[in-house]
């Protein structure tokens, strides 16, 4: 039975060439890569609300405790630049369920490591294993999905993106406060296996993938064509700075928010993470509403949101602190969701491996900017954290004007170059 249903999905697909919004494969498709994208992210930040939690017991410093955040993204960076390439041998949907499954399995693990080195250790291997879904969700949507509708599907990935990270976030940290950390991390990993097998069981299959050999010699030429290509550098930068942004200031919320006078349980901190909520909302909003307006405009306001996010935590408020945190989530969410797709159209070729580079710099900006904050906290508490921040989304602020500078340029080329209609006369 689920044979002829499968098969009639594929029948559909090949009709309408691309899976269009408004049909099954299509609320297929982004129901399994909400699931994909929860998934991905409850186990990659599962260690962020329990920084605080490491200090204490291991006996180290906010800087080293992140890396057990740091470590894990740039494992996943450095991994996802060859498994976008290996997905274009062995596919795009094989690859991603090996990916959330061993990741799961490795969750799982990582409740019973003896000590803090060790827990480095299985989120490096996390990282590397986790690399398979993020490499490769934007090359599969980019083929498969109508392009008028691909902001939409981008959008709906990045909400379950946003879904898993705040999930995760809350059950480790009641967990935690119910049990401990160990607890805390294996629910997280049961609850990933049993969103792997919904991810396998609703994913279509690829309809316009086509599997090729991996040389290593086109490879790195790909990478650096891409890198040469102005607008994606500055896409690749602006991912850089924005994801830093972002893990940067909620790394280090929870250290400000258990300290006097705020003086918060780690149950009350993992909830915090509620506030991710809002780039559910925020990444299908905003990628509909670039869909209309033009991806630079909803660009620009989700970074000046960030930035306005970022000051107001800085009032000792606690209301105008979570306030703010709010709109940061909102801003960036929304500028990852309209960069991200801007990659996939972006690319003319090769688009596994332009979203590889694309996440590459994504996730490098997360540990570097993960760590870096540590140090900033310890020397200039939060007004040093938050300073960090600005820098970061200034440059990206100048890399997305520079942007629209580029895409102007091109769109005066093309006119240019598109022969006028001639009128004949009779």
């Amino acid at each position: 039975m689920y044979d002829k249903f499968r098969n009639f999905e594929v029948k559909e697909m090949k009709q309408t060439t691309y899976i269009a919004k408004g049909t099954k494969a299509f609320g297929r498709t982004t129901l399994a890569m909400f699931f994909g994208g929860f998934n991905t992210f409850a186990i990659m930040y599962s260690t962020q609300p329990l920084l605080p939690v490491f200090s204490r017991e291991f006996h180290i410093s906010p800087a080293v405790a992140s890396l057990s955040l740091s470590l894990t993204t740039m494992a996943l960076a450095l991994s996802m630049l060859f498994v976008g390439s290996l997905s274009e041998v062995k596919g795009r949907k094989p690859l991603m369920n090996f990916s959330l499954i061993s990741a799961s399995v490795l969750a799982i693990l990582t409740a019973f490591v003896p000590n803090y080195s060790f827990l480095l250790l299985f989120r490096v291997l996390q990282g590397i294993a986790l690399a398979g879904l993020p490499a490769v969700a934007m090359a599969y949507l980019s083929e498969e999905i109508e392009p008028g509708d691909l902001g939409v599907a981008m959008g709906l990935y990045i909400s379950g993106v946003s879904v898993g990270g705040m999930t995760g976030r809350i059950i480790i940290g009641v967990l935690t406060d119910l049990f401990n950390w160990r607890v805390a991390l294996g629910t997280v990993g049961v609850l990933s296996v049993a969103a792997s097998l919904f991810f396998a069981y609703l994913l279509p299959p690829s309809q316009h993938f086509q599997s090729r050999p991996l040389e290593i010699k086109p490879l790195l030429k790909s990478m650096v064509n891409h890198l040469k290509d102005p607008s994606l550098l500055c896409l690749y930068g602006i991912a850089f700075f924005i994801l830093g942004s972002f893990v940067t200031l909620y790394n280090y919320i929870g250290y400000q928010l258990i300290a006097p006078p705020y003086s918060l349980s780690q149950t009350l901190v993992g909830f915090i993470f509620v506030i991710y909520i809002v780039g559910t909302f925020s990444s299908t909003w905003m990628g509909r509403q670039a869909d209309i307006h033009g991806p630079i405009k909803m660009l620009w306001s989700g970074l000046l949101l960030m930035a306005l996010g970022a000051y107001l935590t800085l009032h000792m408020s606690l209301v105008i602190k979570i306030l703010g945190i709010a709109l940061f989530t909102f801003g960036f969410f929304g500028s990852h969701s309209i960069a991200s797709s801007w990659v996939g159209r972006q690319a003319l070729h090769d688009k596994a491996q332009a979203s590889s580079l694309y996440l590459f710099f994504y996730y490098a900006g997360s540990s570097t900017g993960g760590t870096s904050g540590g140090t900033f906290w310890q020397a200039f508490g939060w007004v040093g954290v938050i300073s960090l921040i600005l820098g970061f989304l200034i440059c990206a602020f100048l890399l997305s004007i520079r942007l629209n500078f580029i895409s102007h340029l091109n769109r005066q080329r093309k006119k240019t170059l598109t022969p006028k209609k001639q009128t004949v006369n009779v």
